[in-house]
């Protein structure tokens, strides 16, 4: 009897495998014909279901994944590389290493944005502890459509004029307010510090927002656990709260263009969250851990129970046989397909040394967690499901986890780039009211603080954040009693000076509007200021983890700029040594408005090797030099530094141009030079040359300190760029040529940087002092002061006075 005649002789009522049944779970014909060709026979119901979910985008990168083998991977840091598991480890000394990885949840927070996004964070967070880390700290990149008035005139390749008709503010501010509440919600119940991140506002991602989690772990090398069904004959364990109808098919649903029509019937793809209980199931998890008696440990995120099974049983060779009447239930008659496709939240997979069974459900039973013993690692080589004592689902392991198709997509270069490259400034003014521009760019939710979004956050909570939301990098304290369970006895080494405590810094950086005008030149760009972002910190790289949040790879255009975007990625990454130690593919990211711009975020971590290394972004002390590191145009630019910039955005409503290029060698330079002066005991502070360029980076030197809750130290600057040779003063003022950093020093010392600086290879410039309570900026063509009361005004309370807060 075939399993299709046994389910039927269960008296369930499956529908039958037609093709449209097939094309509603996303596969091809030739997918679904490829998975009969496995099994030798038509699948049932949920063996249906678990192709769809397993070879959907989201699990099986199947458009992306040659593109992926592009990335740097290696290093002798590096304990468990990319796709290996959950997330990477890298050795950051002493026995001690970090665990880190950043996914998106994109599609579930465009449809319910407080459940999307915080599931997103308790996602990623048990990615980190299912490698055996403790997590430490979150950190979060977010876009969304506009939240202010008015939109930008672009150069989309329908020929878009975004500026037509009013964008549906109120609902993206909706959307805008339920993500930062959902990742606040889980963030803070849980107990880890949401430490940094970033925030764009954008027309593109009008009806798409990207909700993008970062967490970061950390262990002892012998910690380090993987997810793999060892040991033939260990028995199975399901741990964590009951398995519901939510987040039915949410990888399939992540890997479809997002409707109206799609969302609505998705709703239910859209899971619900419990921090508390998520913390419950973390300790107890990496108590279980500490004994020895854990064999493999994966958590069921996306695919759920589907995705755990079979990639633990294809990672150790095994075979996998499960019992989904003993997985606890929510719901009432659930059948096998919602058991093995659900996506309920903080469940755990956990196969068990035998023998040890007792131990593990006493450290259950202490938590007061749900448990069961669902199953056994067997030799078979496949994935066994039984229902009812019947077989409903029997698949090869490794077919249906490593084996899916792989397609190699038509790329074409898209026809608005002529319209880019030919762009030119003959038809743009050049500034004639630069204080004012200046507010505006301040003011321009893109670029004004993040403070709405971050006090939301409790952003200090395990007392280890050593520099706060607001300056380039996040650095944090990894303390003794942050490894899990072996603590003290680091803690007695650390007492003996043996070692030292760790400082770790992060960022987060993508300009998708300068991959969409240049996707190469973009991706780089992103790799280059995140890595500068922890120069500027003090920071070295380690290595770094990304998302490509991109439109469909089904059209040759799109594909075009996934491509080039992840070419980029690389050598960017390859050029600052931050091999890629995973990550995550989000395709499909667009609306019945068209698609998304290609945002390839990249989330770098670096370590600071002293306490004394720590450096932020404000000017410190009246009287300092302030020094440019880096060129103030790039001569070779005809556009100055003013394509795709912020300036010609937010100023003259345009996207459009080639952004500035981003040379690797003069970048890595700079940040050679940069580390070497900050090591050098010179720099009292360093602030990198943005969105909004100079004048921007100044400004936000001098007024982005926060002394005490919405209390801030402004700390003016008197500026002399009148003998930096720039043909325009919106180019010198706001252009965003790469390469440049901000610092100040000793007054006394400011000599000794720049000769140290060029004798490096890095221009410098000495360009003004620290003080009063104005930013004075003269140049050639004239001089303009600003009371910094005003600027901080526009800049700390845009978001808040866009969000109706004040």
């Amino acid at each position: 009897m075939g399993i299709n005649a046994r389910v039927q002789e269960m008296k369930i009522t499956e529908p039958a495998i037609t093709p449209e049944l097939v094309a509603k779970h996303n596969l091809t014909p030739e997918e679904y014909a490829h998975a009969r060709e496995i099994l030798g026979r038509t699948p049932s119901y949920t063996e249906l279901g678990i192709f769809s979910v397993m070879w959907s985008e989201h699990c099986s990168y199947k458009n992306t994944r040659p593109l992926l083998k592009t990335f740097p991977t290696k290093s002798p840091k590096i304990l468990v590389g990319a796709g290996e598991e959950n997330a990477g480890i890298i050795d950051i000394g002493d026995g001690i290493a970090i665990a880190f990885k950043i996914e998106s949840h994109n599609h579930p927070s465009a449809v319910e944005p407080f459940q999307g996004a915080a599931t997103g964070v308790g996602g990623i967070v048990r990615d980190i502890f299912t490698m055996g880390a403790r997590p430490i700290c979150a950190v979060n990149s977010l876009r969304f459509g506009p939240i202010t008035e008015p939109g930008a005139r672009g150069v989309g390749s329908a020929g878009s004029d975004a500026s037509k008709g009013k964008a549906p503010i109120a609902n993206n501010r909706r959307l805008f307010a339920g993500v930062v509440s959902g990742i606040a919600h889980y963030g803070n119940c849980f107990g880890i510090p949401t430490v940094g991140g970033e925030v764009y506002f954008d027309q593109t991602y009008q009806g798409n927002p990207l909700v993008n989690a970062f967490c970061l772990g950390v262990l002892r090398h012998e910690q380090i656990t993987r997810g793999a069904a060892k040991g033939v004959g260990n028995p199975v364990f399901y741990v964590g709260p009951a398995t519901g109808r939510d987040g039915l098919a949410g990888a399939a649903f992540a890997s479809q263009d997002l409707t109206e029509e799609s969302a609505e019937r998705q709703r239910g793809a859209v899971q619900v969250g419990d921090p508390f209980m998520e913390k419950l199931v973390c300790e107890a998890c990496l108590e279980l851990l500490a004994t020895g008696a854990v064999a493999g440990m994966q958590d069921m995120g996306a695919a759920g129970l589907t995705c755990s099974t079979c990639e633990t049983a294809a990672r150790a060779g095994t075979g996998i046989e499960i019992e989904l009447d003993r997985v606890p239930q929510r719901a009432p008659n659930m059948s096998s397909y919602e058991i093995m496709l659900s996506e309920s939240q903080e469940r755990m997979l956990i196969v068990v040394h035998k023998g040890r069974e007792e131990e593990v459900k006493k450290i259950f039973d202490k938590w007061d967690l749900p448990w069961s013993e669902i199953g056994v690692v067997t030799d078979s080589g496949r994935m066994v499901v039984r229902h009812g004592g019947l077989v409903v689902a029997d698949i090869p392991a490794t077919k249906i986890a490593d084996d899916s198709p792989i397609y190699e997509r038509e790329a074409q270069e898209p026809a608005y780039l002529q319209a880019v490259r030919a762009f030119r400034l003959e038809g743009i003014g050049d500034t004639t009211t630069p204080a004012e521009d200046l507010k505006q760019l301040l003011g321009h939710p893109s670029i004004a603080s993040k403070n709405w979004v971050y006090r939301q956050y409790d952003h200090q909570v395990r007392a280890g954040s050593v520099v706060l939301p607001g300056s380039d990098a996040a650095v944090i304290r990894i303390k003794t009693d942050s490894l899990p369970v072996m603590g003290a006895e680091l803690a007695s080494k650390v007492g003996d000076a043996k070692i030292a405590e760790k400082l770790i810094a992060m960022t987060v950086d993508c300009n998708g509007g300068y991959v969409y005008l240049d996707p190469y030149e973009g991706a780089k760009a992103a790799v280059a200021e995140a890595c500068r972002n922890l120069a500027c910190s003090g920071a070295v790289p380690l290595g770094a983890t990304d998302n490509l949040n991109m439109p469909s790879p089904l059209k040759p255009e799109l594909f075009w700029q996934i491509k080039e975007s992840v070419r980029g990625l690389a050598d960017g990454c390859k050029a600052f040594n931050a091999p890629v130690t995973g990550g995550n593919c989000s395709l499909y990211n667009q609306s019945p408005a068209g698609p998304i711009d290609p945002t390839p975020t990249i989330a770098v971590v670096g370590l600071i090797e002293k306490p004394e290394y720590v450096t932020t972004q404000w000017f410190k002390d009246e009287g300092d030099a302030i020094i440019l590191l880096g060129a103030p145009v790039d001569e070779a630019d005809p556009l100055l530094g003013l394509g795709g910039s912020a300036h010609l955005l937010v100023v003259h409503g345009q996207k459009n141009g080639l952004p500035p290029r981003c040379n690797l060698e003069t970048a890595k330079t700079l940040h050679t030079t940069l580390l070497g002066l900050i090591q050098s005991g010179l720099v009292k502070s360093a602030h990198d040359c943005s969105e909004g360029g100079l004048a921007v980076a100044l400004a936000e030197s001098c007024i982005s300190q926060l002394i005490a809750r919405e209390t801030p130290r402004l700390l003016g600057a008197m500026v002399d760029l009148s003998a930096l040779k720039v043909p325009r003063l919106d180019a010198l003022l706001f252009g965003e040529t790469q390469s440049r950093v901000v610092i100040s020093c000793l007054a006394r010392d400011a000599v000794k940087v720049v000769e140290r600086a060029k004798l490096m290879g890095a221009p410098a410039f000495s360009i003004g002092r620290v003080g009063g309570d104005k930013l004075s900026i003269k140049s050639s063509s004239g001089e303009f002061s600003t009371w910094l009361t005003e600027l901080h005004d526009v800049w700390w309370n845009s978001i808040a006075r866009a969000m109706g807060a004040t």
